[in-house]
């Protein structure tokens, strides 16, 4: 049985947790395969809206197994967090939740690192999220990293101390202004590792290839999206871990040749949070619009999300680097009441126009090239067929169809997960 993958296409915030909890009625596992709490997925459903920052979208559903994967980073005091949230509605997560002994662990002074490291950056700093990821994965890839395994291990302790203190050697080194009591949040940390530590630690590579050859039905989830991606995102305005398709590989074991679908998800318009190039970004009333009609504030982080137009350009570069076999679109509700869309098709690239995603596409070499579209008028969230949508938007879809080649099967006209239309 094939893994299929559900991924973000633009700088995250596409709305992948939505679509995660629509689709888990037809999978038996959801497995997270990278990232940690600086994902934001919202879930909005019965009336109330739900925000997970590490565990699996899928959790809401009672006949789900969801997987933490190897390639999370767990911060134990926020994951705390989100169970007791779970507890407060119910969820009974303790049979559903697994979590792979290979999952990096955040301490404290990762958290720490972060602050100070963005801190010594002044204007030239990335946008950090400062959830403690990049020096949870510096770690990771510099084999000082403890794992939840280690929690298992008679010495794990030891083996905590002695990386905190050389994070603390660190720490002065960079000579930054940030405040903080370490014993205050050491407390905190030993407290939700116990928590940690009462849930189910797996060898989930194993897992995961068991539950192929029993026939199970497995989504791997992505956070963040592939324009962050670590090596083929806007470096090194990205994040610290492999968002395409090959993160989910290397984030859970999977062979490339046992991947399946590949759900791409993509906002009808563009956003990004935090710094770093965005060749389509809207400065006028036309973005102030998007991101008030949107709601368009991170989920993790609240800082509002830079808005622009959708970049065809970059859409296809995601598409391409991800193998999308399906794609997504969301948000298209709030586009509604524009007279007129524009989408970028091309870059005037150093004074020549490109159809794909340079090197550099910082605004002293990159100019968007548009094609323009009449908008539409109506109110989106109430249609629940496709036959509904306005002419006008069926043919903003099918342009985009016939430029990225790939078939869009699901729009969704609001957050809510009944306000998800799927197409023929």
């Amino acid at each position: 049985m094939a893994v299929d993958l559900l991924l973000g296409l633009q700088w995250g915030d596409e709305g992948k947790g939505k679509i995660v909890d629509v689709l888990t009625k037809n999978y038996n596992i959801i497995a997270r395969f990278q990232g940690g709490p600086n994902a934001g997925h919202t879930l909005v459903f019965n009336g109330r809206k739900h925000v997970l920052h590490t565990i699996p979208s899928g959790i809401f559903h009672d006949d789900a197994i969801n997987l933490v994967g190897n390639g999370v980073v767990i911060d134990p005091v926020i994951f705390k967090k989100e169970l007791d949230k779970l507890e407060e509605q119910n969820i009974d997560y303790r049979k559903s939740l697994l979590i792979s002994r290979k999952a990096h662990i955040i301490l404290p002074t990762h958290r720490l690192l972060d602050a100070a490291s963005e801190a010594s950056k002044g204007k030239a700093k990335i946008g950090s999220t400062l959830k403690g990821i990049g020096p949870t994965y510096m770690d990771k890839t510099g084999r000082n990293g403890i794992r939840v395994g280690d929690l298992e291990l008679a010495d794990w302790k030891e083996r905590y101390q002695s990386l905190a203190d050389k994070h603390q050697s660190m720490i002065d080194y960079y000579d930054a202004s940030i405040e903080y009591d370490l014993k205050e949040l050491e407390t905190e940390f030993f407290e939700a590792i116990e928590v940690l530590k009462s849930l189910t630690f797996i060898d989930s590579e194993e897992y995961v290839y068991r539950a192929q050859k029993s026939e199970k039905s497995i989504l791997a989830e992505g956070a963040q999206g592939s324009l962050l991606d670590i090596d083929f995102g806007t470096y090194p305005f990205v994040t610290s871990s492999n968002t395409t398709a090959a993160g989910a590989c290397t984030g859970l074991g999977v062979a490339p040749n046992q991947i399946g679908e590949v759900f791409g998800i993509f906002k009808a318009y563009t956003t990004r949070v935090g710094s770093g190039p965005f060749p389509t970004e809207l400065f006028d009333e036309d973005g102030a619009t998007m991101a008030k009609v949107g709601h368009e504030f991170g989920a993790t982080t609240g800082r509002p999300r830079r808005c622009g137009w959708l970049d065809l350009v970059a859409l296809k570069y995601a598409c391409q680097v991800n193998g999308v076999t399906q794609l997504n679109m969301m948000k298209g509700d709030v586009l509604s009441g524009f007279k007129t869309l524009k989408v970028c098709t091309a870059y005037n690239y150093k004074g020549e126009e490109i159809k794909h995603l340079p090197y550099n596409i910082e605004p002293e070499n990159v100019t968007p090239v548009y094609t323009e579209f009449k908008g539409w008028s109506e109110d989106l969230t109430t249609m629940t067929e496709a036959s509904q949508f306005p002419e006008e938007l069926n043919t903003y879809i099918d342009f985009l169809e016939k430029e990225l080649e790939i078939p869009i099967t699901i729009v969704s006209v609001g957050p809510d997960r009944k306000q998800t239309i799927f197409r023929g």
